[in-house]
């Protein structure tokens, strides 16, 4: 008889036989050592900046009441960027109220006497000129880009000129001083 026949004559055996090889080659398969390895950056953390303007004082820089032709007053504030992101400053004037064409006889001048070192303020004698014309006309002035923590100080100059004529008399006016930021 031949192994043909012999495993057809016992078809259990043939299949039981047949069972265990696959088993062994299943467990073979199945047991194969792997290697692994893992590694993880944990805690990412994620804030954005931020961009505020510190006006002192937050009151009015000048208080020019009594003007006569040719009179000049002057008023300092210091403008800090109180934020952490750098940005680029502007000046310009905004709510004009009583009789505004007094705001457009008046000469104001806008130095920027530089940048605080520390707690020490900077002197106003080598100031850099930012803006130097009528009240009403100061629309939008650069005032260049602060770094997150800069501090600088402004000297405002206003000016009566000695050419103003009687049709000013006894006129006031009042306008704000309005600071903007924005990003770079």
């Amino acid at each position: 008889m031949t192994r043909l026949h012999a495993l057809a004559a016992h078809p259990r055996r043939t299949l039981a036989a047949l069972a265990v090889i696959l088993a062994a080659v299943g467990i073979t398969v199945g047991s194969g050592a792997n290697f692994t390895a893992s590694a993880a950056n944990p805690g990412n953390t994620f804030a954005t900046g931020t961009l505020s303007i510190g006006n002192t004082p937050g009151t009015a820089v000048l208080n020019a009441a009594g003007l006569k032709p040719g009179d000049s007053k002057t008023g300092t504030v210091d403008i800090q960027n109180t934020g952490s992101l750098s940005g680029g400053f502007n000046l310009a004037t905004a709510n004009p109220t009583g009789d505004t064409s007094l705001l457009g006889q008046l000469d104001v001048k806008v130095e920027d006497c530089g940048t605080f070192s520390g707690s020490t303020a900077p002197s106003c004698s080598s100031a850099t000129t930012k803006y130097n014309g009528k009240v009403n006309a100061l629309t939008n002035t650069d005032l260049g880009t602060y770094a997150g923590s800069d501090k600088h100080r402004y000297q405002f100059t206003v000016t009566l000129p000695s050419s103003t004529d009687n049709t000013f008399q006894g006129k006031s006016a009042t306008v704000d001083f309005s600071w903007s930021a924005t990003q770079s």
